[in-house]
């Protein structure tokens, strides 16, 4: 009987939730994290009396969370307390501002108002992506490991509703008349780190799951997220290591068999999952001429995200202001060509502004504002002098921000501030190129051509993350780990490796590593 040892290299939000649902299923888990801190770049930042989500702000479709936690024989509402937010966000182009809803009707009447003769095509946008969703759900929550996992029923059903020929901006084309309203459903292509006009057809699926599930915010943050999958690892008896970094996947007979850490000690395991950047693993994870698919020069040559410029603010006023802001510029399409394809900042860019001290008390005190601001730019593959430019973007996103009227004056107001650049992402939290958003999200690293979830190089190994099928985004990171785990308890079942201390009934585990069904919203289980 084997002890089922499993070693998790990264505690982001792949490596805790596999790490959550091995751990319920007796396996020992070991999840190894280099930072001193869980959830990677959706973990808490914290500066002074104030607490930030480091990366991610968006929490959609909350029904995986409840089904990955339930997998677990856990329920998520012991853990997390979410809220709905309604508008989804507020939309600003120049003097024009959008609320968008989730609300149907509603969401028509808005449309009339600020976007006349648009409210029918968003009504077939809706219709039509549905089916969509339908048709592309199950491609999300199985492998693509092998040429015969394209040889499936459900791709060939799929394939005509995927659109991969045509572009996102070029889908929104179809639907709405008016430029404005087709970047108010296609600036979602910047959560792959690409632009509308190059991203897929297929990703015009991201707007339409907010406009159906509705956007949440966990009490807290983001980050709350990890912090719950890492209680319930701990609570099943797996380990977390902080400050702990892994130097080395150690392998034998084209097996992985353990990890060797920074201060040398080695660790045996039956498995390893690794959760880091994808790029930055296979860089500095096996020993140099290790790997024959993923050397150095072929992980150069593939496509990266853009980056993102990260302004923290902690300001001594009560923001009277959305949770969500986008202000776009007034030329949204040179500022998205300037950032993905001159690589070069732009003079008028586009902004993000979170300002979640609007619904949630804990993140600020009293009468003051844990403030977020985000501006897309290039990755390090362009020429910018991150060490010269950061504190000239800093100014420009300030100056832009004070422009609205919530925020005039807010210079005079902020107590402490923290900002993060490309070259931070790189150097301080080994993100490849400063590539925020992983690999980006083409045709030829999509499906069996992004990098699989049993790893090509070594038996044993298994990848999660945006780095890996199906790819980046809270969602599709969880997948990728309900994949992996999946795949992984299948091979212990063949090779009839039994876990020691299993206690998990089988329900349970046909639940941990099967397929499930999209659940609709469930909105009253979580307060507004």
């Amino acid at each position: 009987m084997s002890e089922g040892n499993v070693a998790i290299i990264g505690a982001g939000p792949g490596g805790l939730a596999a790490g959550m649902l091995l751990s319920s299923q007796g396996y020992k888990v070991t999840v190894y994290e280099k930072q001193p801190y869980l959830g990677g770049r959706t973990s808490r930042l914290q500066v002074g009396d104030y607490k930030f989500d480091r990366g991610p702000t968006f929490l959609m479709m909350p029904a995986l969370l409840e089904e990955l936690f339930a997998a677990a024989g856990r329920s998520m509402h012991d853990y997390l307390e979410l809220i709905e937010l309604d508008p989804l966000y507020r939309l600003q182009f120049g003097d024009v501002r959008f609320t968008p809803t989730t609300q149907t009707e509603e969401m028509v009447n808005r449309i009339e108002e600020r976007f006349p003769g648009n409210g029918k095509g968003y009504l077939r946008f809706m219709r039509d992506e549905e089916k969509k969703f339908n048709a592309v759900s199950p491609l999300l929550k199985r492998p693509f490991g092998k040429a015969a996992d394209f040889m499936a029923r459900d791709l060939f059903a799929a394939l005509p509703r995927l659109h991969l020929t045509d572009s996102v901006y070029g889908r929104l084309s179809k639907y709405f008349n008016d430029e404005r309203l087709k970047f108010a459903f296609s600036f979602q292509a910047k959560y792959l780190g690409m632009s509308p006009w190059e991203c897929p057809g297929t990703f015009t699926i991201l707007s339409y799951l907010e406009h159906k599930f509705g956007l949440f915010h966990p009490i807290g943050g983001v980050n709350r997220i990890c912090k719950a999958m890492g209680e319930v690892i701990e609570e099943f008896g797996g380990s977390i290591a902080l400050s702990t970094g892994v130097s080395r996947v150690l392998t034998r007979g084209g097996k992985a068999v353990g990890v060797q850490l920074d201060s040398g000690d080695k660790f045996d395991a039956d498995h390893v999952i690794i959760n880091a950047d994808f790029a930055t693993a296979m860089n500095r994870l096996f020993a140099p001429g290790e790997l024959k698919k993923y050397t150095p020069d072929r992980l150069a040559k593939k496509k990266y995200s853009c980056s993102t410029y990260m302004l923290y603010l902690g300001v001594n006023k009560d923001l009277q202001m959305p949770h969500h802001t986008v202000m776009f510029s007034d030329d949204y399409s040179r500022n998205v060509r300037e950032i993905m394809t001159d690589k070069r900042l732009s003079k008028d860019a586009s902004i993000y502004i979170h300002n979640p001290s609007a619904i949630d008390p804990t993140l600020a005190p009293k009468g003051k504002s844990a403030l977020y601001a985000l501006m897309p730019v290039p990755n390090l593959t362009g020429a910018v002098d991150w060490q010269e430019q950061g504190k000239l973007v800093r100014d420009t996103m300030l100056r832009r921000m004070e422009q609205e009227p919530e925020m005039r004056g807010i210079s005079s107001h902020i107590d402490t501030e923290m900002s993060i650049t490309p070259l931070d992402w790189q150097n301080q939290h080994d993100i490849y190129q400063g590539a925020t958003f992983n690999l980006a999200h083409t045709l030829d690293q999509m499906m069996i051509l992004r990098p699989h979830n049993r790893f090509e190089e070594f038996d044993n190994c298994w990848l999660v993350g945006g780095g890996t099928h199906p790819g980046s985004g809270l969602p599709t990171i969880i997948e990728s780990a309900r994949i992996s785990v999946r795949l992984l308890m299948e091979q212990d079942d063949r090779s009839k490796i039994r876990v020691a201390g299993s206690v998990v009934d089988r329900k349970r585990k046909r639940a941990a590593i099967g397929v499930h069904k999209q659940k609709g919203r469930g909105a009253a289980l979580w307060r507004k």
